[in-house]
């Protein structure tokens, strides 16, 4: 109890500590926000009036008073560029990532750890050393390089997939699939070979303890032993690495799908950045922390429901 606590407890100190240092670094960046949203053009009065209207004349402790009075009761802001609500703007890129998220995740998973599993069972052998060289190879390749060459060959080439990533209105599940599997196996490409590599170290370590041993001399047979004991234990810390791939995953796909032209949260910080639009940047930035604490928070809960170790030691 006291290690879920302590967990919650840091998660929001680290929230409130993210929101202080996010609110002072987008107002410490250069510019002038009634500028940029007038013009160069626009007389000094018109400017000094908008910032007024904005507050963004005031003192930026005072700002950030008030956009954290607001943040504590759902109330986001509104958007400098839009004039919408932040909440408006954010809440169907949040849905968009999300479905994104869920496709690379049902895409990893099975590729990811069913090659790590291949691997360990294969382990010292030429198709071991071919799976971990290609999944080395992988995670040394950046996101946008594979996404190009992705469009290259399969779009633009082989004419099989659309280059953007965002479906027709009113598009069905399939289609939508359809318009994101390339986004996704980009992503899938770049993450799937660290998690395959540790799958696979961890499977071996499971492979080769004296409770799987005790098991072979038992007589169970080799499949069983990989079912009720290999995989229980092996696969605990892939546990760990996937929720924090999530994390990633949700937030960090502004390359992807400024590439890919899809209107997820990744494109929309990064539409925010470069109009300087703070309130939406900084909404952004801090629901996709809230996101990543939270599904490592959720990692750990599976990890304590497999590993009974952690139970007990917990229970002290």
């Amino acid at each position: 109890m006291r290690f879920w606590t302590y967990r919650l407890l840091m998660a929001v100190i680290t929230l409130a500590l993210l929101s202080l240092v996010l609110f002072l670094a987008t107002n410490a960046l250069p510019g002038d926000v009634g500028r940029r949203i007038l013009g160069g053009t626009a007389n000094d009065a018109a400017v000094a009036a908008l910032n007024r209207e904005l507050g963004t004349d005031r003192p930026v402790m005072q700002q950030y008073a008030d956009w954290l009075t607001g943040l504590l009761q759902g109330d986001l802001g509104r958007s400098y560029s839009l004039k919408q609500p932040v909440w408006d703007i954010l809440a169907p890129a949040l849905l968009n990532s999300g479905k994104l998220t869920i496709l690379v995740i049902a895409m990893l998973l099975p590729l990811a750890i069913g090659g790590g599993i291949w691997a360990a069972l294969k382990r010292g052998t030429a198709t071991d050393q071919v799976i971990t060289l290609g999944a080395a190879s992988a995670t040394t390749i950046p996101d946008f390089v594979t996404g190009i060459t992705l469009l290259i060959i399969f779009s633009l080439g082989l004419g099989w997939f659309p280059i953007t990533g965002t479906a027709p209105r009113g598009a069905g599940l399939l289609q939508q699939v359809y318009h994101l599997f390339l986004p996704a196996m980009c992503m899938v490409i770049g993450l799937g070979g660290y998690v395959l590599r540790m799958s696979r170290a961890g499977l071996i370590l499971a492979l080769e303890s004296d409770y799987a041993r005790t098991a072979h001399l038992k007589g169970l047979p080799p499949y069983l032993v990989l079912a009720r004991h290999v995989l229980r234990n092996g696969l605990i810390p892939t546990i760990a690495v996937v929720a924090t791939q999530i994390g990633y995953i949700f937030g960090g796909l502004v390359v992807i799908e400024v590439l890919f032209n899809y209107n997820g949260v990744g494109k929309a910080l990064y539409i925010a950045a470069t109009q300087k639009d703070f309130p939406v940047l900084q909404g952004g930035v801090l629901i996709v922390g809230g996101v990543f604490f939270l599904v490592t928070i959720l990692g750990d809960l599976m990890q304590f429901a497999l590993d009974p170790r952690l139970r007990s030691g917990g229970a002290r």
